[in-house]
């Protein structure tokens, strides 16, 4: 009885259940907005049960239109970062004519279908865990020791 009332107590539609393993993963933690945005526009696309994962659209025409995007080149900054950080995997690469590339959201179970590229084994599944960012080689700490402090002026005196 208590999940009739729960129902009644949200607005309607759908929903996106997007894990707290996955907000709290340092992949995610390091997006920008706009690649957060991004992810919600690819990840709002799945059906109930997640049976379409593996034929998410990124293209522009559904980005353009449906979503309010309006630069091409920060989409692909964007999926870019995505894929780089192991959130979303590439099913179908976009070839001429008219054929869109494909995606999948890694928190979720593949599922096959005609037209893919690639086959449900090949999904990194929660490859977002294990990404780590790359380390800007750190200032040496002798370089930071022999730099003055103060002004020029203290330092001759």
């Amino acid at each position: 009885m208590k999940s009739k009332t729960n129902r009644h107590n949200r607005d309607g539609g759908r929903f996106l259940a997007l894990p707290h393993v996955v907000m709290e993963s340092e992949a995610f933690k390091s997006l920008t907005g706009q690649q957060i945005k991004l992810l919600l526009d690819i990840a709002m696309q799945l059906t109930v049960g997640n049976f379409n994962n593996g034929q998410l659209s990124a293209s522009w025409r559904y980005l353009s239109e449906e979503r309010g995007w309006t630069s091409k080149n920060t989409i692909r900054r964007a999926l870019t970062a995505l894929e780089d950080r192991g959130l979303i995997f590439c099913t179908r690469k976009g070839r001429l004519p008219k054929v869109a590339a494909w995606y999948a959201i890694t928190w979720a179970p593949l599922h096959h279908q005609t037209g893919m590229d690639v086959g449900p084994q090949s999904l990194p599944r929660g490859e977002y865990a294990r990404w780590a960012p790359k380390n800007r080689a750190p200032c040496p700490k002798s370089v930071l020791m022999s730099l003055p402090i103060g002004p020029k002026s203290v330092l001759t005196a």
